[in-house]
């Protein structure tokens, strides 16, 4: 499990969550979830023992950033923005 430190040095379990908790906190089906997952579009962090995939809180950043770009982009062309997004990002750190 992974964690993440607070300032008075406790550590709090990092909150995952499953599609179903994606689903009820977004305007996305859960068919559109797994969609997004298979093509790249967002990224489990973990699995559960039972094969379920999770997801950290960064998801939801990333499926409002699907959303703004859907309004002008395709599917095709999300993938390789955000591609190219994470590629820089990962350049500069």
């Amino acid at each position: 499990m992974n964690w993440r430190e607070h300032s008075i040095g406790l550590k709090v379990p990092a909150k995952r969550y499953r599609i179903g908790e994606l689903v009820r906190h977004s305007p996305f089906s859960r068919q559109t979830i797994h969609n997004y997952t298979v093509m790249g579009l967002i990224r489990e962090v973990e699995w559960t023992e039972g094969g379920h995939r999770l997801y950290d809180e960064s998801v939801f950043e990333q499926l409002s950033r699907i959303v703004e770009l859907r309004k002008t982009k395709s599917l095709t062309q999300i993938r390789h923005i955000l591609k190219d997004e994470e590629s820089k990002g990962r350049a500069v750190t």
